[in-house]
């Protein structure tokens, strides 16, 4: 059964600071335009292996920042054959990849990563998440990592946790790392901090914020208390 932690007073005003107010958000001023269509379907031919050494090839001309041009000057290849190329159009011979390889300056077989490349899925049925110590746990908040890809095609990394608190929990509104965090309220009631706004959370309710500013429960309102965290940091800074 859900109880009241009345007694439970936000950290700011323990350590004599200005109460901060409590934040408003109008979902009419969050309308911004979406740059991917998640049901739009990949291209059908992304496991051609023509294609996946075109983008490869593509991927290395625009990393050293030269123009097909240049690369068709460094490797006697013609620019209508290297524009073939990079859109998968045509197969290029081992000589021509030979020579890509030595303009590009990486090894042959870095053309076909891509089409070798696995997609990885990571499935966690119920109760079944691993319990792991986060700075929050010496607070007596409890971590339940529901699944983990480190390496993976996109360069970022996400880390889904089911956070439970309990009567023996303390608040911690001084988190700080890197990347964004999305929560969702599963159970109980908490005014979340996020810098100097106020969240006042239920069920049902979700906060999305840049975690490089300190974050963290400020009241615990209702206990036990459960959420949804999904921390999202680039692959370099893992």
């Amino acid at each position: 059964m859900a109880k009241k932690a009345t007694s439970l007073k936000p950290a700011a005003a323990a350590a004599g600071k200005a109460k901060p107010s409590v934040a408003v958000i109008d979902p009419r001023k969050m309308r911004a335009p979406l740059t991917q269509n998640p049901h739009a379907i990949r291209d059908t031919r992304e496991k051609v292996l023509e294609v996946a050494i075109g983008r490869e090839v593509r991927a290395f001309r625009k990393k050293l920042g030269i123009t097909v041009a240049d690369l068709a000057a460094a490797t006697d290849i013609s620019l209508g054959m290297l524009s073939k190329i990079e859109n998968g159009i045509t197969s290029p011979s081992l000589t021509t990849l030979q020579a890509l390889s030595r303009a590009l300056g990486v090894p042959v077989t870095a053309f076909f990563r891509r089409f070798e490349e696995e997609r990885s899925a990571v499935f966690v049925k119920a109760g079944e998440g691993l319990d792991v110590e986060r700075r929050g746990t010496r607070a007596g908040h409890q971590y339940n990592l529901l699944g983990h890809i480190g390496s993976n095609t996109s360069g970022v990394v996400v880390e889904p946790y089911l956070i439970t608190l309990t009567e023996d929990s303390d608040v911690f509104p001084t988190f700080q790392h890197e990347g964004m965090e999305f929560l969702y309220m599963l159970e109980g009631e908490v005014v979340y901090r996020h810098g100097s706004n106020l969240y006042p959370m239920k069920p049902g309710d979700s906060l999305f914020f840049d975690a490089d500013a300190p974050h963290g429960p400020e009241v615990l309102t209702v206990l036990p208390m459960r959420y949804l965290s999904i921390i999202c940091y680039p692959q370099s800074a893992g």
